[in-house]
């Protein structure tokens, strides 16, 4: 059985068409449990689900209701839960590609691959540097390589039972980059791979960076990375020379960002 978390926070424009791309899944319903977990919506996010779930008795729907407490809180709830041998994230403003349960299995239950975590591409984003596609059109994913660049988008991911057992829960008080951390605390246990193929609608398509308001999220998701690199660092797994480098580059990589997100906006107003 595969668990599919979601966390739903004023979701009223999108939360259907998430539960829909589970319902049009290649794998059979019955394979799935979902879990939504309301992290304290204000609009009519629990009375569209409420009916969504009274229409569709066939789909193993269970409800969580809390105050707002953030996405990794909303995870976390649903993790504590969850009683599949597979474990998948899904945002309530994303959508699945009907074969991409199917797909994702198929690798897992390939025993010559020995994948433990497997994520894919998400509105047909290019795999980058250092990431390298391989046989079997998979891109290993190491802890090495998250310090430098993610590439997994939290809404493209399945993991098997052991990897939530050995990595725990998400950081409950991390806002931003808490999914990173989460990678790279996996990475130290687990294979993890990406599976070259774009399977997921993400937020509607919209862009990585570059969305309103991400002016001040992208300060945020620095303080984020940040506090990921200090963490790896109190535990060992990166020394002190690399914790400065590191520090600095991101911090070349904010304001890269920051100089790419003026040009867009500038871009905009002037068209």
């Amino acid at each position: 059985m595969v668990s599919v978390i979601i966390p739903m926070y004023n979701s009223e424009k999108t939360i259907i068409n998430a539960l829909n791309s589970i319902k049009v899944q290649t794998l059979n319903i019955k394979e799935f449990e979902i879990i939504v977990i309301n992290d304290g919506s204000t609009d009519n996010s629990q009375r569209l689900l409420e009916e969504y779930i009274e229409k569709n008795p066939e789909m193993n729907i269970h409800f969580l209701s809390q105050i707002n407490k953030g996405v990794s809180s909303a995870r976390n709830s649903g993790l504590k839960i969850a009683k599949g041998d597979y474990i998948a994230l899904l945002d309530a403003d994303d959508e699945w590609m009907p074969e991409k349960t199917e797909k994702q299995l198929g690798c897992f239950e390939n025993e010559s691959l020995n994948i433990d975590f497997l994520a894919t591409k998400g509105n047909d984003k290019k795999i980058l540097y250092p990431y390298r596609i391989e046989k079997n059109n998979l891109a290993e994913v190491t802890f090495k390589k998250l310090l430098i660049r993610t590439e997994i988008l939290a809404p493209t991911v399945m993991f098997k039972r052991k990897v939530f057992e050995n990595t725990g829960f998400f950081d409950n008080n991390q806002k931003y980059a808490e999914d990173v951390n989460y990678w790279m605390r996996a990475s130290l246990n687990n294979k993890m791979y990406i599976l070259n193929e774009s399977l997921v609608f993400v937020g509607g398509g919209k862009r990585t960076f570059g969305v309103s308001g991400l002016s001040a999220n992208l300060s945020a998701m620095e303080k984020g990375f940040i506090k990921n690199l200090k963490e790896m660092y109190m535990l060992k797994n990166i020394n002190f020379m690399q914790y400065l480098l590191l520090r600095f580059f991101y911090k070349a990589k904010y304001l890269f960002l920051l100089c790419r997100q003026f040009y867009y906006n500038l871009n905009i107003k002037k068209s």
